[in-house]
């Protein structure tokens, strides 16, 4: 429940539990369990004389604080409250004991932190009630448990001695006042309802005598109810035109919508068709592919054992084929052996002609040189010496 952001009726169905407690909170301390957004708190600190307010989400308490200066405003669960023993002269829980899955807990910490002579105001919705109102969406989510009349009073006389019933109804008035509707208001009802049929079930709870039985009656305005619902009926009858006036052309769009569905549908039954003949094809193709697939099964096995075969020749083959090979390589290894050893006379024999052309060069030389001696000429003129050829 944040402040202008829900619809009037939802907002003055919560307001006026704090304004019929407001009436029990002048001069006194107050403790608001399960405060919310603090719009209640607020409330009831325009006539008590201390106010504390508690709830257990942080988002809550932090706009509580930023938007209301008046209550103090504490982080807390309604099953341990941080406060002592006789504290409080009222205690108010609205919106809280139906979310809570252990409330004797709660109503026990109320029990503690109330003076003997205090108050408790708890309310909870109509089981009953919302049953009926909500059989279409579910019951709430959030909701633990939600009591009938008899069981609510009954849980409540469980912790406190004295406890009473009230019932919060939406009622149909007639107001009577000035335009600022600012004074007192007498009210009488003329005929209250029954507690099975009851919208909120309000319970009074104390250890102490209870106050005197008093009625309250909460109006958000007191407008003419009646025009602003005559106008709230022309509104709707407008909008009821604008809506004929779309289902006539909804209407238009279904039977547009209905030929073309109807032209589908003969496409469909026409494709069906199709598709009925593709599958008497298709059984045709397979038993030929079975047929095909018989005489193919015959053709590969026959080609395994052909390949088999040919695996088995190729084998021995690679077999022969190897040791020739090694022969081969044996014989050209005992060639190139032989090579070398041919390769090595060649170059003995090289190096021998070498150094025995070399012997020659120098044998020829030195007979040079001795043909050439002029004392080997002397004595071949006399005859003498030994005959050298050319």
């Amino acid at each position: 429940m944040v402040p202008g952001q829900v619809n009037d009726d939802l907002w003055s169905e919560h307001l006026a539990r704090y304004s019929f407690a407001k009436m029990y909170a002048e001069g006194r301390h107050v403790l608001d369990a399960g405060c919310g957004t603090g719009y209640g708190s607020s409330e009831l600190a325009g006539a008590a004389a201390s106010v504390t307010a508690f709830d257990v989400a942080p988002g809550a308490i932090d706009y509580a604080r930023s938007h209301f200066a008046a209550p103090r405003f504490v982080l807390a669960a309604c099953g341990s409250m941080p406060f002592a023993p006789n504290a409080f002269d009222l205690v108010v829980a609205f919106e809280v004991i139906e979310h809570l899955a252990d409330y004797h807990a709660f109503l026990q910490e109320c029990a503690r932190v109330l003076k003997h002579q205090g108050l408790l105001i708890v309310s909870s919705p109509n089981r009953l009630y919302y049953s009926e109102s909500r059989a279409q969406t579910g019951p709430n989510p959030y909701h633990e448990h939600e009591f009938e009349a008899e069981e609510f009073v009954a849980e409540l006389e469980q912790t406190f001695s004295n406890v009473r019933l009230l019932l919060q109804n939406r009622v149909e008035s007639f107001a009577f006042h000035s335009e600022n509707g600012r004074e007192p208001a007498e009210v009488r009802i003329e005929r209250g309802g029954k507690a099975s049929e009851a919208h909120f079930l309000i319970g009074l709870c104390s250890f102490g005598p209870l106050p005197e039985r008093r009625s309250f009656v909460y109006v958000p305005t007191a407008a003419n109810q009646l025009r602003e619902r005559e106008q709230h009926i022309h509104l709707l009858e407008s909008q009821l035109a604008e809506k004929r006036s779309e289902f006539s052309s909804l209407l238009e769009m279904h039977r547009a919508l209905k030929e073309e569905l109807e032209a589908s549908n003969r496409w469909a039954a026409s494709l069906r068709s199709e598709l009925e003949k593709a599958g008497q094809r298709i059984v045709k193709l397979q038993d030929e592919l079975d047929v095909s697939t018989a005489g193919y099964e015959a053709k590969v096995l026959e080609l395994e054992e052909e390949n088999r075969v040919k695996t088995a020749w190729a084998l021995d083959t690679e077999v022969r084929f190897s040791k020739e090979l090694a022969a081969k390589c044996d014989e050209l290894a005992e060639c190139v052996r032989l090579l070398e050893s041919a390769e090595q006379t060649i170059v003995e024999r090289t190096l021998w002609a070498q150094r025995t052309e070399a012997l020659r060069d120098d044998l020829a030389a030195r007979l040079s040189m001795v043909q050439a001696s002029r004392w080997i000429r002397l004595g071949r003129s006399i005859g003498l010496g030994p005959k050298l050829e050319q």
